[in-house]
């Protein structure tokens, strides 16, 4: 069952209106009894039977304030306990907004991804992902070639354009053992000498249909403002290598096929063409 974090976030706070009330009375109730002390105390007693009925009446004023001092102590603990829960709710509110914020935008692109055959519109829409979502500045997209086990940048950013990225084989280095293991790796966060370097990326995600890993997608360098990976995006990155790499793949085949197909027509037109006359 899902907790309702808005009905929780709400009891809490008139929880904590109860108490404030409640610390507020016992102050009041505290500043009669000290006013009624001074006045017994200013009393003169006529008699001494007088004087042994104020005396008595004294100490039980004076047992009444003690256990009101007391009680006034409990409560202002239970209220420090209440204000700490409540702030511990309102942070988990946050961070449930945050994921559910994410999860929302991560499916609106997973849309995106699905939503075409086009290959490069669909590793821009992936490129989009990565920059918003993630908030990589620096990062390539690799694919496998099956042909000669290496890994082949289809996609960078952040890159020195002018120089291409290398290949990578499969099982050498940092890139290579996660496109041989499935595995993803992570730093989490940089260090403060940390340059950025293509082959010792932030972490390095593998691209994959259920246990076939077609590619690696390798971040380098985040944003500005953001130092380091949180919990969600780990999510993010488990969700998105699926639906990258399944909407990859299938624009890369139906790309393939779509230039076949036109080769094919290409060849069935020059053969059922009427002979030219000589």
């Amino acid at each position: 069952m899902v907790e309702d974090h808005s009905d929780i976030f709400s009891k809490s706070q008139e929880f904590l209106q109860m108490l404030s009330k409640q610390k507020d009375f016992i102050q009041d109730l505290l500043k009669e009894n000290e006013r009624l002390r001074y006045e017994v105390a200013a009393l003169r007693p006529r008699s001494g039977e007088t004087d042994g009925l104020l005396r008595q009446e004294i100490e039980l004023l004076k047992k009444r304030l003690e256990q009101l001092d007391l009680e006034k102590r409990e409560v202002e603990a239970a209220y420090q306990r209440v204000e700490e829960e409540n702030k511990d709710f309102a942070q988990r509110y946050v961070e449930i907004e945050d994921q559910n914020n994410n999860l929302a935008n991560l499916y609106v692109a997973s849309y995106q991804l699905h939503s075409t055959l086009d290959f490069q519109e669909v590793v821009h829409i992936v490129m989009e992902i990565i920059i918003n979502l993630i908030g990589a500045e620096v990062f390539a997209i690799m694919l496998l070639d099956e042909k000669t086990n290496e890994l082949g940048t289809i996609a960078q950013e952040g890159h020195d354009a002018s120089k291409p990225l290398p290949t990578v084989r499969i099982g050498e280095g940092i890139l290579g053992t996660v496109s041989k293991t499935g595995e993803p790796y992570y730093i989490n966060q940089a260090g403060a000498g940390y340059a950025v370097d293509f082959l010792h990326p932030l972490a390095a995600i593998p691209l994959k249909i259920k246990e076939n890993v077609i590619g690696v997608i390798s971040i380098n360098k985040l944003l500005v403002q953001k130092d380091a990976f949180t919990a969600v995006d780990y999510e993010l990155f488990s969700l998105l290598a699926a639906h990258a790499a399944t909407a990859i793949f299938s624009s890369k085949l139906y790309s393939q096929s779509e230039r076949r197909l036109t080769t094919i027509q290409g060849f069935l037109d020059l053969l059922t063409a009427p002979p030219q006359k000589g």
